[in-house]
């Protein structure tokens, strides 16, 4: 009778396990579904424009961060451009008032600086702030060991990446938090979801954005205030060095207004449907092994980088 119990207990326990992983990929699933397929129709995310009449966007001549501003101008908000080349911050602005309409205000400033935040709090002083938008960011001209990366990049990955987060919500915090609304969403990355080699800096100052905005939405949320942190994938920009879109990798554009309409309903968001289907595939994998795909990748990359560097010098 012994070994006919244990039996069945063994049967018993594998059909809970199988129930409960499959419960836990159904309930994936749909939340995905709801996420990045019926927001966007339903109008299911919150409506910033109901939260205040300005928005902040650091890095918005470029990319991510231009079509941030761009969007929220589409739908009625009044921007401030941060970035460091005042003729790109006066062209965007230019160009955002011409076709949505809204009022515009540029701050130069250079994030790798330290020394930039009391003339950027200054500037924002008694503006009736919606939304921010860290999205200001940097990273390698390609992947490479760290010790070959340079000193010199260390503590300016860190202040762009990083501090300026940290900062910028510490500016706008305080009267999001009087007013009792307010969004905050924090561009972190992938490869700060799961380590990435060959990028260990950046991914590393990724990962603190990521932390970061998730402890920070929990702490707010019943303040009124919404943190996202928000994690691309590759997206057809200058920073990535993608030159053509595509399903996998979408403009700025369609990124951005995918990501928009997470906003409210998720604490980390992907941002875009392929992207969240690449990350739940790579959570499915053992972190070595995706540490390691992801280093083989990378390292044919920095391969093909360092011959056309040297193709270049040979000229």
């Amino acid at each position: 009778m012994a070994p006919l119990l244990g039996d069945s207990m063994l049967e018993t326990v594998g059909i809970v396990a199988l129930s409960y992983i499959g419960f836990k990929l159904l309930w994936s699933l749909l939340k995905g579904i709801r996420l990045y397929m019926l927001s966007g129709p339903l109008g299911l995310s919150v409506n910033i424009k109901n939260l205040g009449n300005w928005a902040v966007v650091t890095g918005s001549t470029d990319g991510i961060g231009k079509a941030y501003a761009e969007e929220l101008a589409a739908r009625g908000l009044n921007l401030v451009l941060i970035s460091r080349s005042e003729d790109k911050l006066k062209a965007v602005a230019a160009e955002i008032e011409d076709k949505a309409g809204v009022q515009t205000k540029i701050v130069v400033a250079d994030f790798s600086s330290a020394d930039i935040y009391d003339n950027i709090s200054l500037q924002l002083e008694g503006l009736d702030i919606a939304c921010l938008v860290n999205n200001v960011g940097v990273g390698y001209k390609f992947p490479d060991f760290y010790g070959n990366t340079g000193a010199e990049i260390d503590e300016m990955m860190l202040n762009v990446n990083a501090l300026s987060v940290v900062k910028m919500t510490r500016i706008v915090l305080s009267s999001m938090e009087e007013r009792k609304k307010g969004v905050i969403l924090n561009i972190s990355s992938a490869s700060g979801v799961s380590p990435t080699p060959l990028l260990s800096l950046y991914s590393a100052s990724k990962a603190f954005v990521d932390y970061f905005s998730r402890c920070l939405a929990h702490e707010y949320r019943s303040k009124g205030i919404i943190i996202q942190s928000v994690t691309p994938h590759f997206v057809a920009t200058k920073l990535s060095g993608i030159r053509k879109a595509n399903a996998l990798m979408p403009t700025p554009t369609s990124y951005v207004r995918s990501a928009l309409n997470t906003v409210g309903l998720a604490d980390h968001t992907f941002g875009y449907y392929l992207h969240a289907l690449e990350g739940w595939l790579l959570d499915l994998l053992p972190q070595r092994l995706a540490m390691s795909l992801a280093m083989s990748l990378l390292n044919n990359v920095r391969k093909a980088a360092i011959k056309k560097l040297q193709r270049k010098k040979e000229k």
